[in-house]
């Protein structure tokens, strides 16, 4: 049998490591770029293979978390995240570095997808609440990394920096073959004509385009910040990247405070209270030209998007308990194409017609995100009790 304290602690190791994934690369993007003497061209081709990765991972990882189980996939998608900090580490070739970063996106993204399954299967109730402190983890990740290397930059070089902490994730590897897991809940497998119904599933597929403008929205906020603070506000990088942390602490604390909150309100009112405040945010961001006053704003969209992740994968969680795997890739690989997609768009829109329509994009996304929401309670009534 299993304890769920020990359970729940695995997964937020999984999350921490998915933290540490996701902003990896953004860190040393311009130490690769200049390493192997890339191109623009070169540089995008790079960057985008992490969150390829992360989207095949979590296609893929769903039906097989149902069938055989999470142990055996968080100890092989950790080990892979280390073998690709490893290669990033020690690659002299660009071909190696590629396939590196590859697998950290590919490793990661199946972290990501069975951390937040095996949180939801564990929790009884209140699964959004435990979400949320899992999403704790995610920040504490993601805050670590830049903070790591920016301190330990005077004293190592980059490469022994991200090999050093490539063996740290032994740590929670260790700790994932030591402990036990919930049994598969479908060892005999999903049929293809269960998973195919499952695809056309109305409810899943407006769960899965809230998430669509949630990560959306999330991917606008930390990729296009610190351009759009340096163009449009002449702010210099090292503040720029300062403000940009700022949402990363909100969100984070924010989720914190989530985990208990949402134990005692109702989600779908902590769901509309939070897109009320990043509403709120980004009315300030797109109305100042003072720097002080964008924190703000960037606060309060950090606290506005907090809620998103938690409380969609809590109701995924609850409504499909019994694949809740399959349930989770489906909705988070419809949320990754968002954040492609919105960012993708918002590379035209910047070429177009100015960097200035990136809080314009901001609030059109909140709007179609809130209306979906709002869809979704009037379609399924029910889930309001949960």
């Amino acid at each position: 049998m299993y304890k769920k304290g020990l359970v729940f602690s695995a997964a937020c190791l999984g999350m921490l490591i998915f933290g540490i994934v996701l902003i990896s690369i953004g860190s040393i993007l311009p130490a690769l770029t200049s390493k192997f003497s890339l191109n623009e061209i070169s540089t995008g081709t790079l960057a985008s293979l992490l969150p390829f990765g992360i989207l095949i991972g979590s296609i893929i990882f769903g039906p097989i978390v149902d069938k055989y189980g999470y142990k055996n996939l968080l100890i092989i998608c950790s080990f892979l995240v280390f073998i690709g900090l490893e290669g990033i580490a020690l690659s002299n070739t660009f071909y190696l570095l590629q396939i590196s970063i590859f697998l950290i996106g590919f490793g990661g993204g199946i972290l990501n997808g069975v951390t937040n399954a095996l949180v939801s299967d564990i929790s009884t109730g209140s699964k959004g609440a435990n979400l949320s402190l899992l999403g704790v983890f995610f920040g504490i990740g993601a805050l670590g990394m830049p903070i790591v290397l920016g301190l330990l930059l005077k004293y190592f070089s980059q490469e022994n920096i991200i090999a050093g902490i490539g063996i740290l994730i032994f740590i929670p590897i260790l700790f994932f073959i030591s402990i036990k897991f919930p049994t598969p809940k479908l060892p005999q497998g999903i049929a293809l004509k269960e998973r195919t119904k499952l695809l056309r599933e109305p409810l899943l597929i407006l769960f899965g385009f809230v998430l669509f403008f949630e990560s959306g929205m999330e991917g606008l906020v930390n990729n296009w910040t610190t351009t759009y603070l340096q163009k449009e506000m002449m702010v210099n990088t090292e503040n720029a990247l300062f403000a940009l942390s700022y949402f990363v602490i909100a969100m984070t604390v924010t989720r914190l405070v989530l985990g208990k909150l949402l134990k005692q309100v109702r989600a779908y009112i902590v769901l509309f209270s939070c897109l009320g405040i990043a509403l709120t945010g980004t009315f300030v961001m797109m109305f100042t030209s003072s720097y002080t006053i964008a924190i703000i704003g960037l606060v309060l969209l950090g606290i506005g998007f907090a809620a998103g992740f938690p409380v969609v994968l809590g109701y995924v969680g609850e409504v499909y308990s019994k694949i809740s795997g399959t349930a989770f890739s489906f909705v988070l690989v419809i949320a990754l194409i968002g954040n492609m997609a919105i960012n993708y768009l918002m590379g035209i829109v910047a070429h177009s017609f100015g960097l200035q329509q990136f809080t314009v994009l901001l609030l059109v996304s909140i709007i179609l995100m809130s209306l979906l929401v709002w869809r979704t309670l009037k379609k399924n009534p029910n889930i309001i009790n949960i």
